[in-house]
Protein backbone atom coordinates (compact mmCIF):
# COMPACT_ATOMS: atom_id res chain seq x y z
CA UNK A 1 0.00 0.00 0.00
CA UNK A 2 1.36 3.43 -0.99
CA UNK A 3 2.24 5.84 1.77
CA UNK A 4 0.04 8.96 2.03
CA UNK A 5 1.51 11.99 0.24
CA UNK A 6 3.09 14.51 2.57
CA UNK A 7 0.52 17.27 3.29
CA UNK A 8 2.93 20.14 2.61
CA UNK A 9 4.03 18.62 -0.70
CA UNK A 10 0.37 18.30 -1.73
CA UNK A 11 -0.33 21.98 -0.95
CA UNK A 12 2.75 23.06 -2.89
CA UNK A 13 1.81 20.90 -5.86
CA UNK A 14 -1.64 22.40 -6.00
CA UNK A 15 -0.26 25.94 -5.82
CA UNK A 16 2.26 25.37 -8.62
CA UNK A 17 -0.39 23.78 -10.80
CA UNK A 18 -2.70 26.76 -10.33
CA UNK A 19 -5.31 24.46 -8.86
CA UNK A 20 -5.88 26.26 -5.57
CA UNK A 21 -9.49 26.48 -4.60
CA UNK A 22 -10.78 28.18 -1.48
CA UNK A 23 -9.23 25.51 0.72
CA UNK A 24 -5.97 25.57 -1.22
CA UNK A 25 -5.70 29.35 -0.82
CA UNK A 26 -5.93 28.94 2.94
CA UNK A 27 -3.16 26.36 2.83
CA UNK A 28 -0.93 28.66 0.78
CA UNK A 29 -1.46 31.53 3.22
CA UNK A 30 -0.35 29.35 6.10
CA UNK A 31 2.98 28.54 4.46
CA UNK A 32 6.32 30.04 5.48
CA UNK A 33 6.58 32.10 2.29
CA UNK A 34 6.07 35.86 2.71
CA UNK A 35 5.85 38.36 -0.15
CA UNK A 36 6.65 42.07 -0.04
CA UNK A 37 6.52 44.24 -3.16
CA UNK A 38 7.12 47.99 -2.81
CA UNK A 39 4.48 50.00 -4.75
CA UNK A 40 7.26 51.73 -6.69
CA UNK A 41 8.41 48.35 -8.02
CA UNK A 42 5.10 47.51 -9.69
CA UNK A 43 4.98 48.26 -13.42
CA UNK A 44 1.58 48.75 -15.02
CA UNK A 45 0.54 49.51 -18.58
CA UNK A 46 -2.95 50.48 -17.47
CA UNK A 47 -4.03 54.00 -18.44
CA UNK A 48 -5.24 56.01 -15.46
CA UNK A 49 -7.90 58.69 -15.13
CA UNK A 50 -5.19 61.23 -14.27
CA UNK A 51 -3.38 60.46 -17.53
CA UNK A 52 -6.55 60.91 -19.56
CA UNK A 53 -7.24 64.25 -17.88
CA UNK A 54 -3.65 65.34 -18.51
CA UNK A 55 -3.92 64.42 -22.20
CA UNK A 56 -7.15 66.39 -22.51
CA UNK A 57 -5.61 69.40 -20.80
CA UNK A 58 -2.58 69.24 -23.11
CA UNK A 59 -4.87 69.16 -26.16
CA UNK A 60 -6.69 72.27 -24.98
CA UNK A 61 -3.46 74.13 -24.24
CA UNK A 62 -2.11 73.20 -27.68
CA UNK A 63 -5.21 74.55 -29.42
CA UNK A 64 -4.80 77.90 -27.67
CA UNK A 65 -1.08 77.94 -28.50
CA UNK A 66 -1.73 77.39 -32.21
CA UNK A 67 -4.09 80.36 -32.22
CA UNK A 68 -1.59 82.59 -30.44
CA UNK A 69 1.27 81.49 -32.72
CA UNK A 70 -0.84 82.32 -35.75
CA UNK A 71 -1.43 85.84 -34.45
CA UNK A 72 2.24 86.30 -33.57
CA UNK A 73 3.95 84.64 -36.52
CA UNK A 74 1.41 83.92 -39.24
CA UNK A 75 0.47 80.70 -40.94
CA UNK A 76 4.02 79.31 -41.07
CA UNK A 77 4.41 79.44 -37.28
CA UNK A 78 0.91 78.10 -36.69
CA UNK A 79 1.51 75.20 -39.07
CA UNK A 80 4.79 74.32 -37.36
CA UNK A 81 3.10 74.27 -33.97
CA UNK A 82 0.13 72.26 -35.25
CA UNK A 83 2.48 69.73 -36.90
CA UNK A 84 4.31 69.22 -33.61
CA UNK A 85 1.02 68.83 -31.74
CA UNK A 86 -0.32 66.25 -34.19
CA UNK A 87 2.90 64.24 -34.06
CA UNK A 88 2.97 64.19 -30.25
CA UNK A 89 -0.73 63.88 -29.41
CA UNK A 90 -2.22 61.73 -32.17
CA UNK A 91 -1.45 58.20 -33.33
CA UNK A 92 -0.99 58.70 -37.07
CA UNK A 93 2.42 57.00 -36.80
CA UNK A 94 0.57 53.74 -36.06
CA UNK A 95 -2.08 53.87 -38.78
CA UNK A 96 -5.35 55.67 -39.58
CA UNK A 97 -6.82 57.81 -36.81
CA UNK A 98 -10.61 57.87 -36.51
CA UNK A 99 -10.85 61.68 -36.62
CA UNK A 100 -14.18 63.32 -37.42
CA UNK A 101 -13.73 67.07 -36.80
CA UNK A 102 -16.54 69.44 -35.89
CA UNK A 103 -16.72 71.38 -39.15
CA UNK A 104 -16.05 69.12 -42.11
CA UNK A 105 -18.21 68.16 -45.07
CA UNK A 106 -18.32 65.27 -47.52
CA UNK A 107 -16.30 63.99 -49.24
CA UNK A 108 -13.67 65.07 -46.69
CA UNK A 109 -15.65 64.53 -43.51
CA UNK A 110 -13.20 62.08 -41.94
CA UNK A 111 -9.52 62.88 -41.43
CA UNK A 112 -7.82 59.52 -41.11
CA UNK A 113 -4.46 60.88 -42.33
CA UNK A 114 -2.00 63.32 -40.78
CA UNK A 115 -2.32 65.65 -43.79
CA UNK A 116 -6.08 65.83 -43.36
CA UNK A 117 -5.76 66.62 -39.66
CA UNK A 118 -3.20 69.36 -40.26
CA UNK A 119 -5.39 70.93 -42.95
CA UNK A 120 -8.35 70.97 -40.57
CA UNK A 121 -6.42 72.70 -37.81
CA UNK A 122 -4.63 75.35 -39.90
CA UNK A 123 -5.97 75.22 -43.47
CA UNK A 124 -3.53 76.38 -46.17
CA UNK A 125 -3.81 73.14 -48.16
CA UNK A 126 -5.18 73.14 -51.71
CA UNK A 127 -6.16 69.51 -51.33
CA UNK A 128 -8.65 70.60 -48.64
CA UNK A 129 -10.20 73.77 -50.10
CA UNK A 130 -13.02 74.02 -47.54
CA UNK A 131 -10.68 74.11 -44.52
CA UNK A 132 -10.25 77.55 -43.00
CA UNK A 133 -8.22 76.46 -39.98
CA UNK A 134 -10.23 75.62 -36.88
CA UNK A 135 -7.25 76.31 -34.62
CA UNK A 136 -6.78 79.82 -36.04
CA UNK A 137 -9.96 81.27 -34.58
CA UNK A 138 -8.36 83.20 -31.74
CA UNK A 139 -9.02 80.66 -28.99
CA UNK A 140 -8.02 81.77 -25.50
CA UNK A 141 -9.35 79.10 -23.15
CA UNK A 142 -10.63 75.54 -23.23
CA UNK A 143 -12.82 73.87 -20.61
CA UNK A 144 -13.48 70.14 -20.75
CA UNK A 145 -16.50 68.67 -19.00
CA UNK A 146 -16.45 64.89 -19.15
CA UNK A 147 -19.73 63.01 -19.08
CA UNK A 148 -17.84 59.74 -18.56
CA UNK A 149 -14.42 58.13 -18.90
CA UNK A 150 -13.83 54.43 -19.55
CA UNK A 151 -10.48 52.82 -18.77
CA UNK A 152 -9.65 49.51 -20.48
CA UNK A 153 -6.06 48.60 -19.69
CA UNK A 154 -3.86 50.21 -22.36
CA UNK A 155 -6.81 51.96 -24.03
CA UNK A 156 -9.30 54.56 -22.77
CA UNK A 157 -12.37 56.47 -23.94
CA UNK A 158 -13.84 59.79 -22.86
CA UNK A 159 -16.97 61.66 -23.87
CA UNK A 160 -18.35 65.04 -22.93
CA UNK A 161 -18.39 68.73 -23.79
CA UNK A 162 -15.53 71.02 -24.73
CA UNK A 163 -16.21 74.72 -24.18
CA UNK A 164 -14.02 77.03 -26.26
CA UNK A 165 -13.71 80.78 -25.67
CA UNK A 166 -12.11 83.11 -28.22
CA UNK A 167 -10.36 86.45 -27.65
CA UNK A 168 -13.63 88.35 -28.11
CA UNK A 169 -15.27 86.31 -25.36
CA UNK A 170 -17.46 84.29 -27.72
CA UNK A 171 -18.13 80.79 -26.43
CA UNK A 172 -18.47 77.70 -28.62
CA UNK A 173 -19.51 74.34 -27.15
CA UNK A 174 -18.89 71.04 -28.94
CA UNK A 175 -19.67 67.42 -28.12
CA UNK A 176 -16.46 65.42 -28.15
CA UNK A 177 -15.37 61.78 -27.85
CA UNK A 178 -11.71 60.82 -27.59
CA UNK A 179 -10.16 57.37 -27.74
CA UNK A 180 -6.62 56.79 -26.46
CA UNK A 181 -3.98 54.10 -26.74
CA UNK A 182 -0.60 53.85 -25.04
CA UNK A 183 2.39 53.88 -27.39
CA UNK A 184 5.69 52.01 -27.04
CA UNK A 185 7.12 54.80 -24.87
CA UNK A 186 4.14 54.81 -22.54
CA UNK A 187 2.63 58.02 -23.93
CA UNK A 188 -1.08 58.41 -24.63
CA UNK A 189 -2.03 58.82 -28.28
CA UNK A 190 -5.38 59.95 -29.63
CA UNK A 191 -6.63 57.29 -32.06
CA UNK A 192 -10.29 58.34 -32.06
CA UNK A 193 -11.53 61.95 -32.09
CA UNK A 194 -15.18 62.64 -32.88
CA UNK A 195 -16.52 66.15 -32.55
CA UNK A 196 -19.88 67.69 -33.41
CA UNK A 197 -22.07 70.67 -32.53
CA UNK A 198 -24.76 69.97 -29.94
CA UNK A 199 -28.34 69.65 -31.15
CA UNK A 200 -30.51 72.30 -29.50
CA UNK A 201 -34.29 72.64 -29.37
Amino acid sequence: MNKPMNFRILALSLALAGGLGAGGAALAQSSAVKQVVPPSAIASQNITEAQVLAAQRAWGEALVQISKDYEAGGIAKAKATASSVIDSAYGYQYGPVLFKPTLTVAPQTFRTTREGALAYFVGDDKAYPDDQGFALKGWRSVEIRNAAIQLHGDTALSMGNVILTDKAGKVTTVDKTWGYMRDDQGNLRIVLHHSSLPVTR
